[in-house]
């Protein structure tokens, strides 16, 4: 049959491609409805296919047909594991101690488990996500609570300094909490001696 006007052929159902509803992928052309995973189906998109020879899969099953085997790799790139299997050797799993923190909130909302906001800012004690998590004094902090806890000055990480858990600017931790005495920056009593 002559293709008269039309586009590429398909790379999975071997029909005609036009422009408005071609992919492109290693060359060849796909329907947006032919553009799935060859072992699970699953509709892909520019950054989760992965393609070999004339083959598209997901990431997770090309991991799984063509990635590392072996020891230590469950079913290949797709199920890494470097924990060795338990299940032969009367290992029963720990139990995993809950985190204690300052948490208001004792059932994190659905949104906090999904996206793995477990971490707590000091500050407000709400939850930290990774896009505005900034670290000072080993704790995670909001961007706009990473401030002087006596000024009130915002800080970066070269100008923090921290006590006890709390962080300041280096003039009021310098103020509060450094070396006090005659030529230190304080004038110190001096006794005279009679």
């Amino acid at each position: 049959m002559p293709n008269w006007g039309g586009g590429a052929k398909c790379g999975a159902c071997e029909k005609t491609v036009y422009h408005a509803e071609e992919i492109q992928c290693n060359g060849r052309s796909f329907h947006k409805t032919c553009f799935i995973c060859m072992a699970c189906r699953k509709g892909l998109d520019s950054t989760t296919v992965a393609a070999h020879e004339s083959e598209i899969y997901c990431k997770t099953c090309y991991g799984k047909k063509y990635g590392p085997k072996g020891y230590g790799y469950g079913q290949g790139a797709g199920a890494l594991s470097s924990d060795p299997p338990s299940e032969n050797l009367d290992i029963q799993p720990q139990q995993q101690p809950k985190p204690q923190g300052p948490s208001t909130n004792s059932n994190p909302s659905k949104f906090a488990q999904k996206f793995g906001a477990c971490d707590r800012c000091p500050r407000c004690s709400k939850a930290v996500y990774a896009a505005e998590k900034v670290m000072g004094a080993g704790q995670p902090w909001h961007k706009t609570c990473f401030r002087c806890a006596l000024c009130g000055k915002s800080l970066e990480s070269t100008t923090v300094t921290d006590k006890d858990g709390e962080i300041y600017c280096k003039v009021c931790y310098a103020k509060n909490f450094g070396p006090k005495g005659m030529g230190l920056g304080n004038l110190g009593m001096v006794e005279e001696k009679e």
